[in-house]
């Protein structure tokens, strides 16, 4: 029978071939076993194309180049073995001389692929991301101690693919059944400088990976705030630690609302980066951050309740693309604001009916407890813009059920009050592989939200469009600026349906972290 270290190779791709009742991933010539002798083995990654008709068969340069390396070997082989370079699918060979003790050919699919307006994805780019990725995981579980990567025309999206891929949040095993992460690092020529921006986006969306899938006992507020620390003040981004005593000072009701149920005591992150000039204003970013989620009074079944200790996915992505923009050095100053805690049931929790008076006098009935995430954003964001006076507002969270039911994990939902915004986020999917559809924000769902006759706003409305009406909730604490609010419920949560070859089934996603650097990018250099 194949090993679970095989079944993983079959996921990413990989065929097996089976001998005398044995099955093995490496197709080699000679020297079956090679790689596992070898004191820290290399492995290299090539793409190929995918065949056109009666036409001969096309590698990428660093195929070329490698098949150069060992006299025209590596051609034979893909001859031999009938590869039509199909995106993701590929197979291993090992048993040549030289540094590399084992090479992973994956299909890049047709040459020459682009921006497909149908599926509002550039198919070139998110092709290399799924090849890059399957031929380092593969390596990785072969044993690799390092491996190298063809830059395959676009060698950030070739580290974006390779890094995300040999990441795996192993933090609570045993050192000896870890598996271990490979060094990177590209293979011939290319544009080095674009394969460590990838390299920068890739580790960003690990890190918000890593903040999402920890345990919700390992991963307090306290303990959050510990981790935001740890990974941007080296980065020089300030960061701000606010105690319940502030919190309660400032009248930050909602959000106390929703932390009181629980013994952890909440915390408000501010983090500021400044990569223009100080007085310009910047742009915020509101994170989630429910570092475990149970519903509350209304508990939420027990059976799946554990993803929820990712509902601070929406503070995770920021931290992350805090720590991008900082390593990329863009020339914009962002604020982020997360305000952080549980949300518990207990004696002292909030009740279904419970009225709130938010910073700016309007008043909120809770009528659903376990729609937390709008009354714990409320009073942050109100606090955020009277003191950050941002000239755009972009909230995240994984807030209702709805724009799951709508989309899954295929896009990110965006509700915005600008265009642009709309139309740069779209781009910025497009080019990531990590896209964005855009819901809308008719004065009907705020018509629902906001007739109700003994308190101004509810949390909950009436209806089953649960993810327009958290929407028009937030909206209407914005009054003034652009704003944007992302619902990451489907795409930043565990992935169990379709997941990119990139990503790990059944593990948190980081998404959508690339997405908004490359808006922020987008944003920085309008260019």
């Amino acid at each position: 029978m194949p090993s679970y270290k095989d079944i993983h190779l079959m996921r990413a791709g990989f065929r097996l071939a089976a001998k005398n009742g044995s099955y093995r991933a490496v197709a080699s010539p000679t020297l079956r076993g090679y790689a596992t002798k070898c004191k820290n083995p290399k492995g290299v990654v090539v793409g190929i194309y995918a065949k056109e008709g009666d036409k001969s068969l096309k590698t990428t340069s660093g195929a070329v180049q490698l098949d150069d390396e060992l006299g025209g070997k590596l051609m034979t082989l893909i001859r031999e073995r009938g590869m039509n370079g199909k995106a993701g699918k590929g197979l291993l060979f090992s048993g040549f001389e030289g540094e590399y003790s084992t090479v992973a050919v994956v299909g890049v699919g047709p040459q020459g692929a682009s921006y497909n307006e149908n599926e509002e994805l550039d198919e070139g780019m998110e092709n290399v991301r799924i090849a890059a990725g399957t031929g380092a995981r593969a390596l990785q579980l072969q044993g690799m101690y390092e491996v190298h990567v063809d830059a395959m025309d676009y060698p950030e999206q070739a580290a974006e693919g390779a890094a995300l891929a040999v990441w795996r949040y192993n933090a609570n095993k045993r050192k000896k059944n870890r598996t271990h992460t490979p060094k990177l690092d590209m293979y011939g020529k290319g544009d080095r400088d674009a394969w460590v921006r990838g390299l920068f986006k890739a580790e960003s969306q690990n890190l918000a990976r890593r903040l999402s899938d920890t345990p919700a006992n390992m991963m307090t507020p306290s303990i959050f705030a510990q981790a935001a620390v740890d990974a941007l003040c080296p980065c020089g981004v300030t960061v701000e630690v606010r105690s319940m005593d502030w919190i309660e000072d400032m009248n930050l009701n909602s959000f106390l609302m929703i932390a009181k149920g629980s013994c952890e005591p909440p915390l408000l992150l501010e983090c500021s980066y400044c990569g223009t000039a100080p007085e310009d204003r910047p742009i915020l970013m509101l994170g989630q951050g429910l570092t475990f989620h149970s519903g509350g009074l209304c508990l939420k079944p027990k059976k799946g309740m554990d993803k929820y200790r990712g509902a601070m996915a929406g503070a995770a992505v920021c931290v992350g693309v805090l720590r991008a923009a900082a390593a990329l050095s863009l020339p914009l100053n962002i604020t982020a604001v997360m305000p952080l805690c549980e949300h518990m049931p207990s004696g002292m929790a909030v009740k279904c009916g419970d009225v709130v008076t938010l910073l700016n006098g309007t008043t909120m009935g809770i009528k659903n407890v376990g729609n937390a995430p709008v009354v714990q954003l409320a009073d942050p964001l109100l606090y955020a813009q009277a003191t950050f006076k941002p000239r755009l507002v972009v909230d995240i969270g994984t807030v209702a059920m709805g724009v799951n039911y709508a989309v899954g994990g295929g896009a990110s939902g965006l509700w915005t009050t600008s265009k642009s915004v709309w139309q740069n986020f779209r781009k910025a999917g497009g080019l990531t592989g990590d896209r964005i559809w855009r819901f809308p924000l008719f004065k009907y769902y705020k018509q629902i939200v906001n007739n109700n006759i003994t308190y101004d706003l509810c949390n909950t409305g009436r209806g089953r469009a649960s993810s327009c009406l958290a929407a028009a909730i937030l909206h209407s604490l914005v009054p003034c600026v652009d704003w944007a609010h992302l619902d990451i419920r489907g795409t930043g949560l565990t992935t169990k349906v379709n997941t990119r070859p990139y990503l790990l089934k059944d593990s948190m996603t980081g998404r959508p972290t690339r997405t908004v650097i490359q808006f922020m990018y987008q944003m920085a250099c309008t260019q």
